[in-house]
């Protein structure tokens, strides 16, 4: 299953796109069969929250994001116009803001960022199932 949106990352765009991942996760679950956990659920709206937030602070213009569903995982991409590729900071508990990048790294399976010709593209995996014994599938957070 494919989505795809593009926003001008204006005033609510950020809401917007945690709308379109919530819809697409609702109809993966509803329409096609597929099994979509509630964690996962809140989870995918986290990081692409966290995502479109980077994409609004350093990456002016456009940006795209497209899913897909499949064999139990998701897949999200965010392509932005900006050039800048993210870098995880150190853990700081005592810094205000600036968590979102590590938020993302602990709760997806797998991280990738690429420039690209425009831009940079950023990708990442969430499971969509929970464990055998109803725990969190995926890296553990700490």
């Amino acid at each position: 299953m494919l989505g795809s949106a593009a926003y001008d990352m204006g005033s609510g765009e950020i809401a917007r796109a945690r709308g379109f991942v919530r819809d697409f996760l609702t109809d993966a679950r509803s329409l096609h069969g597929m099994a979509v956990s509630a964690r996962a659920m809140d989870v995918t709206q986290l990081v692409v929250s966290e995502l479109a937030t980077n994409v609004c602070k350093y990456a002016p213009g456009p940006c795209l994001l497209d899913l897909e569903a499949g064999d139990g995982m998701l897949t999200i991409t965010m392509w932005d116009t900006g050039s800048v590729l993210p870098t995880s900071r150190q853990a700081d508990p005592t810094r205000m803001g600036q968590h979102g990048l590590e938020i993302v790294l602990a709760v997806c399976e797998s991280f990738e960022v690429r420039r690209e010709p425009v831009g940079k593209r950023v990708r990442v995996e969430i499971s969509l199932l929970d464990g055998p014994q109803g725990e969190p599938a995926g890296p553990a957070a700490w």
